[in-house]
């Protein structure tokens, strides 16, 4: 058995990045709420652990079997390869992705507005969602994930403006919350991204590319909080005099 249903689910999709998609289809947080542990979260949206244990080892065993020895385990990276890959991945994906989304956004609305009036409502909270997420990275790239870099190779303890690094990891941690609770709004305005009847495909190509954007920013922010922010917080506390 690969899962384990006391793991926390942060460390779970850290361990099986398999287990993402089964925990996404039964609409499980693993990245803001990656503290819970697998039962735990099992029992409160009412699902059988028992079942999603399978379905996770099912995954983990399909993909070993297809991808043996090429899968990649982040918790084994240092510090510094986990911070190129999320803004080389994940960062790059946005800057691309966010813009693209606004321009396809406000065609569907002038297409469909009038007989679909929740998409002004879509439009509202993407452009939140947008406005979150643009300056979230550009800390990241400048404040945070350059003193984490610090972190890792400096001889001595580093001395930040900020002073610990625990506390510009505790306001990206509160920002991805924000962006969490939009993307559980986004989900529920779109009906699980249901595409109407009368939709077209630029209705179709927005609401794959939203879903696409939410499996993302979960991978993105799992990386973050359950794996990169954990390692920094251990490894300065290693390097204080009081660690050491």
């Amino acid at each position: 058995m690969a899962a384990d249903p006391e793991m926390k689910l942060g460390d779970l999709v850290a361990r099986f990045p398999e287990a993402a998609r089964v925990l996404e289809s039964h609409r499980i947080d693993y990245c803001c709420g990656g503290d819970r542990t697998l039962a735990e979260a099992c029992q409160a949206a009412g699902i059988d652990c028992g079942a999603v244990v399978g379905e996770i080892d099912g995954a983990v065993t399909q993909t070993r079997q297809r991808d043996a020895g090429s899968e990649v385990h982040w918790q084994d990276c240092t510090l510094t390869e986990l911070c190129d890959h999320i803004e080389q991945t994940h960062h790059n994906y946005l800057k691309t992705e966010l813009p693209r989304l606004t321009d396809l956004i406000d065609k569907v609305v002038a297409a469909h507005g009038t007989e679909h009036p929740e998409l002004s409502e879509v439009k509202r909270q993407f452009a939140l969602l947008r406005a979150e997420l643009e300056p979230h990275l550009m800390k990241e790239e400048r404040i945070l994930f350059p003193a984490i870099r610090v972190l890792e190779t400096a001889g001595e303890p580093p001395r930040f403006p900020f002073g610990s690094v625990a506390n510009p990891i505790a306001m990206m941690e509160h920002e991805h919350d924000q962006a969490g609770s939009l993307l559980k709004q986004l989900r529920a305005t779109t009906g699980d991204y249901r595409v109407p009847d009368d939709g077209c495909s630029a209705y179709q190509a927005l609401y794959e590319a939203l879903e696409a954007l939410e499996f993302d920013l979960h991978q993105h922010i799992h990386k973050e909080n359950n794996i990169l922010f954990p390692g920094a917080k251990k490894k300065e506390g290693a390097a204080s005099p009081k660690g050491r």
